[in-house]
């Protein structure tokens, strides 16, 4: 509860931010309103909208990057099981240890380039480093039945996809974030052992099919 609290906040706090944003603007533009061309009025509101823009392309390459990471943690994962007689078969999902690194790493990098961070960005950024704190506190609390976690972890993954989608206003990534609460619904009622396929069908249609399509409008320059 806390958490959406949290959210809510931060919410109002961008809505009153945009409203004193442009109260600015008009009062710059009625300021200046002899001396100032229809060229320079444009470029003033475009650099206070810029201050709303999100990196898409830093979010293109975490969706496609940890849709195939668990798709292939969840694959393995079952195949062992039922395939092999390792004791621990879900003990392939510590790959998703390094995997955090390599996420946070691209993340800094990308982030040291960027000339100034808006509040979208910032936004954007702490949704989903809320959702890895409470998918690391997740894991811990299950690590000895990690077989019923998917429910859980796909309900949770939901939240932070369906708000970027919202901030970044791209559809697929909302319809995707809510297949991932119908994948859970269905692995919660049809067990474990549904639920270990069910994970990468889930990173299917939340992130990889979302990923490569917005992946694509930004490479054709359409949003």
């Amino acid at each position: 509860m806390v958490y959406i609290i949290n959210y809510f906040i931060f919410a109002i706090y961008l809505c009153l931010n945009h409203f004193f944003i442009l109260i600015k603007i008009i009062i710059i533009m009625e300021n200046n309103e002899n001396v100032m061309t229809g060229e320079e009025s444009l470029k003033i509101i475009s650099e206070m909208i810029n201050k709303t823009k999100v990196n898409i392309r830093q979010g293109i390459f975490h969706l496609l990057f940890w849709g195939w990471l668990i798709i292939i943690c969840s694959i393995s994962a079952y195949l062992l099981d039922r395939f092999t007689e390792i004791a621990n078969p879900w003990n392939v999902w510590f790959l998703v240890i390094p995997g955090s690194f390599v996420s946070f790493i691209y993340g800094y990098l990308k982030g040291k380039k960027s000339l100034f961070h808006t509040y979208a960005d910032m936004l954007y950024m702490w949704t989903w480093i809320g959702f890895f704190i409470a998918a690391v506190v997740l894991f811990i609390i299950t690590s000895d039945r990690m077989e019923y976690v998917a429910p859980y972890i796909l309900t949770l993954a939901g939240i932070p996809t369906f708000i970027s989608g919202f901030i970044i206003k791209f559809k697929p990534l909302i319809l995707g974030s809510i297949t991932f609460w119908i994948f859970a619904l269905i692995a919660y009622f049809a067990g474990p052992s549904a639920g270990q396929l069910l994970v990468p069908a889930a990173m299917l249609t939340g992130y990889l099919i979302p990923g490569y399509m917005l992946k694509n409008r930004v490479d054709h320059d359409t949003i």
